[in-house]
């Protein structure tokens, strides 16, 4: 394969037999939306929605010293996950810039010398990941394997979801907490099912050989056909991600901000024994945080209808008070929405007088707590 090549996943041919928009995402060649995306994200937050997101990054960490690996390598505490449960955590640079946010699953073992570690990056970051995780693996008695060719992952979010995949298996789905993961079989297709999600709504990752992602795809479909599923693409996943205030690496995160300068400074667990790399900036960041508050991360919705991209200036008073970091329509609030980091003077909901810089025209918003849309339970 060229290096300018798309790669394409298991699931590309039916992609585009359901006449689905393609778009380059981080180097993969993905379903952009299959007709109309607010359709779609209107699906996932009243019925539910099918989604392909197989670019993106699996890397499985086993040996009798992979949890002290990813201790070190990681800003968790890795080494307290219990076999069959999953944490939210990051990999920072040694200046505690963060180079991507990351689910950690611990697949099995209850013995050190058998544990069995599957860290998931994002598509973009996967190479960088990878490579982070290899050169920190000196020295430690664990192997750092490049899996992302051996799993496609089907996702299944919405209200619907758990009917649906219920109908497919004999997995203790009731059981399976949030942010867990349990090895079971779908539609006669051995899965690692996972209870996370990137959409606010309840939901399943399924984590499968490629070779299976058809026929599973094929199933959930037709299992869903009379409570409402919807294929969905990566529009409506970006804008159910931003209703739920969740953060996309590149916008709310990058390697120019520390957790503690992005309002997520509790994944960092300064508890755990031993060093890991970047403890040193991270404690300065986070007293630097204490004594002298970073920008906050807050929503913003529109007065008007004019919508708010990345990089647009926040200004208040006439003066720039903070930036835009992702912005759209939001189809469950029927208004434009941001979600932008700007001056704590200017952070509190409610806080009057803010605009964003919409090509030079100053447009109301107003600010609001994250997360703009939180799902009934």
């Amino acid at each position: 394969m060229s290096s300018t090549e798309l790669r394409r996943t298991a699931l590309d041919a039916t992609h585009r037999a359901l006449g689905a928009t393609m778009t380059d995402f981080a180097g993969w060649d993905m379903p952009l939306r299959y007709g109309s995306e607010r359709d779609e994200h209107v699906a996932v937050r009243t019925r539910a929605g099918l989604f392909d997101l197989s670019h993106m990054g699996e890397i499985t960490v086993t040996g009798a010293q992979a949890a002290e690996l990813l201790n070190f390598a990681l800003v968790g505490n890795i080494g307290s996950v219990k076999p069959g449960r999953a944490r939210y955590t990051m990999i920072c640079r040694e200046d505690g810039g963060i180079l991507d946010d990351l689910i950690v699953y611990r697949l099995g073992g209850t013995e050190a010398a058998s544990s069995h570690y599957m860290v998931v990056a994002n598509a973009s970051n996967a190479q960088v990941v990878l490579d982070a995780l290899t050169e920190r693996a000196a020295g430690f008695d664990a192997e750092v394997r490049d899996d992302r060719d051996a799993y496609a992952l089907l996702a299944v979010q919405g209200p619907e979801s758990p009917g649906i995949l219920a109908s497919l298996t004999d997995a203790d789905l009731d059981g399976l907490k949030y942010y867990a993961g349990l090895p079971g079989t779908v539609a006669g297709v051995p899965a690692l099912i996972a209870r996370t999600g990137y959409t606010g709504e309840d939901g399943f990752e399924l984590f499968v050989q490629p070779e299976h992602a058809v026929e599973l795809w094929q199933a959930l479909t037709k299992a869903g056909e009379g409570a409402g599923l919807a294929p969905c693409g990566l529009s409506c996943r970006d804008t159910l991600r931003l209703e739920a205030g969740m953060p996309l690496y590149g916008h709310e995160l990058t390697t120019a901000l520390t957790p503690f300068d992005a309002g997520l400074g509790r994944v960092v667990k300064f508890e755990k024994e031993g060093d890991f790399v970047g403890r040193a900036a991270l404690t300065e960041a986070a007293s630097r945080a204490e004594q002298n508050p970073p920008r906050v991360l807050v929503g913003l919705v529109a007065e008007g209808r004019r919508v708010p991209r990345a990089g647009y200036q926040v200004v208040a008073g006439g003066e720039v008070v903070g930036e835009v970091t992702s912005g759209a329509p939001s189809p469950t609030l029927g208004k434009p929405i941001a979600m932008a980091y700007v001056d704590p003077a200017h952070a509190a909901p409610g806080t009057s007088g803010v605009a964003v810089d919409i090509r030079g025209s100053h447009e109301p918003y107003e600010v609001v707590a994250l997360p703009f849309y939180k799902r009934q339970k």
